[in-house]
């Protein structure tokens, strides 16, 4: 009768042990040095065609072709971004869904109440994709060639005056009510189910005023269906160089759209890590660099930590607004 060898015994006890180890090792722990091992989502709070999507699908490109997998866009737009939002954050922390949030993930915590979500405890920042000034356009019958006359007309016509957006708690919206706050002006708010809607009755005249996307607006500019007043952004947008900002007439006046991307909380942080640099490295080529300042929107690129700080600053500053203006959805 053979009898085993004790060291060949323990060797096969500890070959045993790392086997039941590697089955029994989380997916996220056993993978996330390889991440990613299959294709991405990347949820947009917006539907296909409009500028959010468009900075989606450039960075979603650019972050497949660098790391060697699909970035599939689940456009989820509707419902304020809460739709999009509420997936996002339920989705399962492997790295395997990401969320394009935007400016109205930190308006919203000011205008709703009870979200189905924490605006900052479930998401995992990465960085600050990029941010866009918006522009104040009007109909070009609207006697205003620039922000002060506008101001100074809108003073002489008290809640006569109406501005189009695409939708309460938009950024659209929420730029005119810190216009109104600043410079006690009354102008009437004329919510749309979108931008594109909204900016065809302004171009028609049925609307004499909106405060939009430059990607969409400025075209009309240049056709002269529209006029150019002022942007959002504290400068010039590199852009639109001709647009002074707002802040020339109304000193500390801005509002900015902006691209933020995140993970559901508990994301792993080695995932997070390598997502955050490969979009750093993808913001700074110069071909994505390009594409994003042809839509008006300047690449950022930041940590982490500086993504939380400005979210928490922004949420601060709208909550602010919304209680000295009394600003209220429409029900």
């Amino acid at each position: 009768m053979l009898k085993s060898h004790p060291f060949a015994c323990l060797t096969a006890l500890c070959a045993a042990l790392f086997i039941t180890l590697s089955v029994n090792m989380p997916a996220t722990a056993a993978g996330q040095y390889q991440y990613p091992q299959r294709p991405v989502r990347l949820v947009i709070p917006y539907p296909p065609g409009g500028a959010g999507d468009i900075v989606g699908r450039l960075l979603g490109n650019s972050l497949g072709a660098a790391m060697g997998q699909q970035f599939v866009s689940d456009n989820r737009g509707g419902g304020g971004q809460i739709i999009a939002t509420q997936i996002s954050a339920n989705a399962a922390p492997d790295g395997y869904t990401l969320f394009l949030a935007s400016a109205t993930h930190s308006i919203n915590p000011a205008l709703r109440n009870n979200l189905p979500y924490d605006t900052l405890k479930a998401f995992a920042p990465i960085t600050l994709v990029a941010e866009s000034p918006l522009v104040f356009v009007v109909h070009p019958s609207l006697k205003a060639a620039n922000i002060r006359e506008l101001i100074a007309l809108a003073k002489t016509q008290p809640g006569r005056l109406n501005y189009a957006s695409s939708g309460p708690g938009t950024g659209g919206h929420m730029s005119v009510e810190l216009l109104k706050s600043l410079t006690g002006i009354d102008l009437v708010h004329i919510p749309y189910k979108g931008a594109g809607p909204a900016l065809v009755d302004v171009v028609a005249g049925q609307v004499q005023i909106i405060c939009t996307s430059p990607l969409p607006a400025m075209p009309h500019v240049k056709a002269g269906r529209l006029r150019a007043l002022g942007m959002t952004s504290l400068q010039r947008s590199p852009a639109h160089p001709d647009v002074p900002p707002v802040a020339d007439t109304v000193p500390g006046y801005q509002s900015t759209l902006w691209y933020a991307l995140l993970a559901p909380a508990s994301t792993p942080q080695a995932i997070v890590k390598k997502v955050h640099a490969e979009t750093v490295k993808a913001l700074a080529a110069p071909q994505m660099r390009e594409q994003l300042l042809a839509l008006g929107a300047t690449p950022v690129g930041n940590s982490p930590q500086e993504l939380q700080n400005f979210m928490r600053d922004e949420i601060a500053m709208w909550n602010k607004l919304v209680k000295q203006a009394n600003i209220k959805l429409n029900p």
